[in-house]
């Protein structure tokens, strides 16, 4: 090795060119001054520190060894500046354990992400100051919670041999800057206040527990008994709209209903929903247009009680709109849509109690071509004996013809299933289970 100077007028030690093979030649200059640094402040706390000692068998070696002039006990100081996993550091800690060497990492990068993981401290310069100091990991425990305490990297190191200050988990914040520690320095008298205050707070968070108790009991039933005048009245206000449903099924006026399956997209994924998810065979209702939808379109099942509302607008829930949808499963042809609903809804004082029940649809693009007929809809049936299957949203049902056209025949299609062409006579469902679809029965 040769004395060097640097460009910034920095003395130090570099291996000539072609020196063999030294474990000191692949270090940085920077971690051979914080080497330096680090044996020169074990000594000045009063302690033996060698340079670059191994471990057992070659198993590990310590940057600086700092041991006790008795024999007492025997520390590693680590200076790590380069990338380290927490395992690898961990690992490392653990194979000097094993050997009786307790050991302490340091750095003075600004931010080590494994700085926490063990016994370690963060290290700075000050500006205009000459000795190091620990900036992170070093703390005392004040009022609620953990604050970091400044000292000189010699003083530090002194309550470190004197068994002053020891490694400690803490249970409380950490009032850091910049983050959280999971392994910190500090003194015993700091974990015992730790301790006091985990039992205070243990006393008053059950005190407090005690006294809110009665508070969230009347609260508690206050909400069961709104609850209760609520199912009332929205079970009321459902047998209203399904008398409405069962009056404009009888006289026929669905001009809006028409309107509403032919223009408002995301009718048919949404009755999909209600089949696929819900469980429940809807069709638009017959008294689509009735203000008690606040302008979406109810979803009926099959005796016509309202099941949902499609897009209802926020403008229009007051009043028995409000008492019908607070019960009803309202889905929107988008997210979009729906979060307009509910944002809109936040700001008025027709709110639920335990708010709406909201769901939405993808509601696919429309094309032009969709509404040619297919082969299949072009052929009419002219069978004697048809054997009729009615396709409701993704399942095919039993159906036969009737002297009576139900609600749902303007709504879904029927072909016969021994031609395959398009039944235009009245019908009805005979089954509400499933049939086999690719099942056809025998000419």
């Amino acid at each position: 090795m040769h004395a060097k100077t640097s460009g910034t007028g920095l003395r130090f030690f570099a291996h000539a060119p072609g020196a063999p093979t030294c474990a000191l030649g692949l270090e940085s200059v920077a971690h051979h001054l914080l080497k330096l640094e680090l044996a020169t402040a074990a000594r000045d706390a009063g302690a033996h520190a060698e340079l670059e000692v191994p471990g057992p068998g070659g198993a590990w070696r310590a940057d600086v060894l700092a041991t006790d002039p008795t024999g007492a006990w025997r520390i590693a100081l680590e200076a790590q500046l380069a990338p380290i996993t927490d395992a690898d550091i961990t690992a490392r800690t653990e194979k000097m354990r094993a050997d009786g060497v307790s050991s302490i990492w340091f750095s003075d990068r600004p931010r080590p992400p494994w700085l926490g993981t063990v016994p370690s401290v963060r290290l700075e310069r000050p500006d205009g100051e000459k000795r190091l100091i620990v900036a992170e990991g070093l703390v005392k425990f004040s009022d609620r919670g953990w604050a970091a305490v400044p000292a000189s990297l010699s003083q530090f190191l002194t309550w470190v041999f004197d068994r002053r200050v020891l490694p400690h988990t803490p249970r409380t914040p950490l009032w850091y800057p910049q983050r959280t520690l999971t392994t910190v320095w500090t003194a015993t008298h700091y974990v015992q206040a730790e301790d006091t205050h985990l039992v205070v707070e243990e006393r008053r968070r059950r005190e407090h527990e005690a006294r809110m108790a009665p508070l969230r009991a009347a609260h508690q039933k206050k909400r069961d008994a709104i609850r209760a005048k609520n199912a009332i009245s929205r079970a009321k206000a459902s047998i209203v709209a399904t008398e409405a449903e069962r009056t404009a099924r009888a006289t026929r006026a669905g001009r809006l209903r028409e309107v509403a399956i032919r223009f408002r997209p995301g009718i048919g994924p949404a009755l999909t929903k209600l089949a696929d998810e819900h469980d429940v065979t809807a069709t638009v209702g017959w008294s689509t247009g009735d203000p008690r939808y606040a302008g979406g379109v109810p979803l009926v099942d099959e005796g016509g009680v309202p099941a949902a509302v499609f897009d209802p607008d926020p403008r229009r829930v007051h009043g028995h709109a409000f008492r019908l949808l607070a019960g009803l499963l309202l889905i929107f042809p988008s997210r979009t849509s729906r979060r307009r609903f509910e944002k809109a809804m936040n700001l008025t004082r027709y709110k639920p109690i335990d708010g709406y029940r909201t769901e939405f649809v993808d509601t696919p693009p429309s094309h032009p071509t969709a509404s040619r007929p297919s082969t299949s809809d072009a052929l009419i049936c002219t069978c004697p004996d048809p054997r009729l299957v009615a396709r409701i949203q993704n399942a095919e049902y039993p159906a036969e013809p009737s002297d009576r056209m139900g609600p749902a025949a303007a709504l879904f299609r029927i072909r016969c299933r021994v031609c395959g062409g398009r039944y235009e006579g009245p019908w009805r469902r005979t089954g509400s289970a499933p049939i086999n679809r690719t099942s056809r029965p025998k000419a």
